[in-house]
């Protein structure tokens, strides 16, 4: 199987994923999906690993799925049955699994938008922790261009929370195509950059998430996702109580409020 997406580790407690098919905009076929299924586990089961960032080869980030060339799936996890309706239901959970895999990985993923990310790879972003992007990316939902549902890969709940329902049902029904300045705009990204600061603007955002305690980003991470899933706010007062108290009894709060107090750089060890 060629070798479709690429792990490195660029500087301590940081694993890049890349997708690697540049000659097609990385789009994705069934080893790419099953290669980056390994790499998002393997980067979460890493003790070392506290930040990962998410990336495309050469000038795309994600075009979506090959649909000249998907290939045939290489697991069939998923699937209730044998048929060709089961085990298309079998692949479409491994796909979607992606999505769902980047939001329970304990590390935030920061996603590195280098070019154009459409359908799956859209969604690849919008599954991601920090949204930032070269000022040379186009996105797109794509998928009913192509007949089918708007609604996949976890869009119809992602996009609306990020960007607010009314912009997320134009963007999902008419399929177009919007520049890297309107998805800051309306919400999508955090940051753009031109193209040669890409780097350089996610080296910082790691700087700043490196210095919170491995547990307190983890324990952010999963508060925010699942504060979007609480049924009150009453509720979501009651989970923070209980991460606050949680991260008060580590060593790690304690070292961040040394190194706070005495203008420091702090080392953490995970305790």
């Amino acid at each position: 199987m060629a070798q479709e997406v690429g792990v490195t580790r660029p500087r301590p407690g940081v694993v890049r994923i890349e997708l690697r098919r540049p000659d097609r905009l990385n789009a994705m076929t069934a080893g790419m999906v099953e290669q980056l299924h390994e790499a998002l586990a393997g980067a979460g089961a890493d003790p070392e690993c506290r930040v990962v960032v998410l990336t495309g080869a050469g000038r795309g980030f994600c075009a979506g799925l090959d649909l000249d060339g998907y290939g045939e799936p290489a697991v069939s996890a998923g699937s209730p049955g044998t048929g060709p309706v089961h085990q298309g239901l079998g692949t479409q959970r491994h796909i979607a699994g992606l999505v769902q895999r980047i939001r329970r990985l304990p590390q935030p993923v920061i996603a590195a938008v280098n070019g154009p990310a459409a359908g799956g790879g859209l969604a690849l972003v919008l599954a991601s922790d920090l949204r930032l992007a070269a000022t040379s990316a186009v996105f797109a939902v794509s998928f009913i261009k192509v007949g089918f549902s708007g609604c996949d890969i976890g869009t119809s709940w992602l996009l609306p929370r990020l960007i607010g329902a009314g912009r997320a049902h134009e963007l999902m029904m008419t399929a177009r195509r919007f520049d890297a300045a309107e998805a800051l705009r309306i919400g999508l990204l955090a940051d753009t950059v031109p193209p040669a600061g890409l780097a350089a603007r996610v080296d910082a955002a790691i700087d700043d998430l490196l210095a919170a305690p491995p547990l307190s980003l983890a324990m952010t991470k999963q508060g925010m996702w699942l504060a979007l899933e609480l049924p009150s706010f009453d509720a979501a007062v009651e989970f923070e109580n209980r991460q606050q108290v949680l991260t008060l009894l580590t060593d790690d709060q304690t070292e961040a409020m040394r190194a706070y107090r005495d203008r420091t750089p702090p080392t953490y060890h995970g305790r």
